[in-house]
């Protein structure tokens, strides 16, 4: 790996190597394509068990025949019928036809471009399997409308292996939103400067707006700068949460081994919307809620197994900033502990959850 790539993946080269793949190698041949495309990277690939399904988009008949895109068959029967949905729910839903659809989940190929906590080229990617779905129509509900038959509601999606597979795994490279392919210490100058910018924006309306306290002594007007001295010292929770990593315990380990981020980068009616949700790739064996009558060192022990079992020191400091696998309310409860005296971290981790509890950002 050289520190300085020869070039960087763009979506016309990662779109052509993806479409390259054979589906039954598809997976084993990935990674070894992407490096091969791209010389100077070492691609490893993670997936993530989050199940999705896409639109239906081919009929086969009950002998096997396809025929055709899904939509432009419904429109052509209904069109031979006048438009009778009654006719053609009475003529399709004891045929045997069926519609297909792929049925994916999110996966990360990922590749170090240097030494730093951000040094890194993440591809956002899906893997989907397209599979026999179920029916063209409810065999046992007449539809009430042209929409019920372009999304159906009476197949089951709770396990696609359930489904017959027809084809894939196929993978394609996903993040409309400016988040496909992205260099994450580009992408953190990138989110540092837009925040700093629109914040820069807000200047004149900010110095001018005034907050009106009350208390035993009357009312007194503050400006809305006086009360907030720090408002244009504000980090995004994304640079935190790698600002977070790099100086705690976890340093040692390659944050990209240990957490996938959906990323977004987009204009929403004419603001931009930048970001990232940090997805975890891999999941203790359990939730860690806050419990009323839970000790600080009870608390301390069950973080130190969430640790344990996911081989990753402070891990259960960064689950918490997800906000899913341990409650923030945990990291409270410690953080106080810390200040009491009654339960110890290491320095570097105490002096990152107690920035936390100061001044808390959550994904």
């Amino acid at each position: 790996m050289t520190t300085e790539p020869v070039r960087l993946p763009d979506p016309a080269s990662v779109e052509t190597v993806l479409a390259s793949l054979e589906g039954q190698s598809a997976d084993a041949e990935l990674a070894p394509a992407l490096n091969k495309a791209f010389p100077g990277f070492a691609f490893t690939v993670a997936t993530i068990d989050d199940p999705y399904w896409c639109n239906p988009h081919a009929v086969v008949a009950a002998d096997g025949t396809r025929r055709g895109d899904h939509r432009a068959w419904v429109e052509r029967g209904l069109a031979e019928l006048n438009g009778d949905l009654t006719a053609f729910w009475n003529r399709h839903r004891k045929d045997g036809e069926k519609f297909t659809e792929w049925r994916g989940a999110s996966a990360f190929a990922i590749a170090p471009t240097g030494p730093g906590v951000a040094d890194f080229v993440q591809l956002s990617l899906g893997r989907e399997i397209e599979v026999l779905a179920g029916p063209v129509v409810d065999p046992d509900y007449r539809p009430n409308s042209v929409d019920q038959l372009f999304e159906p509601t009476w197949v089951s999606r709770a396990s696609a292996a359930e489904a017959q597979q027809l084809a894939g795994p196929v993978y394609r490279l996903r993040g409309r939103a400016g988040g496909g392919i992205v260099h994450m210490r580009s992408f953190l100058g990138r989110r540092d400067c837009v925040e700093r910018e629109q914040r820069a924006a807000r200047r004149p309306e900010l110095e001018n707006r005034v907050i009106r306290e009350g208390g035993p002594d009357g009312t007194r007007d503050t400006t809305f700068l006086d009360a907030n001295p720090d408002w244009f010292d504000f980090v995004p929770r994304e640079n935190r949460f790698f600002a977070d990593w790099e100086r705690s315990s976890a340093c040692a380990h390659r944050i990209f081994d240990h957490w996938a981020f959906d990323i977004h980068d987009l204009e929403d009616r004419g603001r931009r919307e930048i970001g990232f949700i940090p997805r975890p790739l891999k999941m203790p064996a359990e939730r860690l809620p806050m419990e009323d009558s839970i000790s600080v060192h009870r608390l301390m022990e069950r973080t130190e197994a969430i640790d344990a079992d996911l081989g990753l020191p402070f891990a259960w400091f960064f689950l918490m900033t997800h906000g899913h696998w341990v409650d923030p309310d945990v990291g409270d409860a410690i953080a106080e502990g810390l200040r009491q005296g009654r339960v110890r971290l290491p320095d570097r981790d105490a002096a990152v959850l107690l920035a936390w509890a100061d001044k808390k950002y959550l994904f």
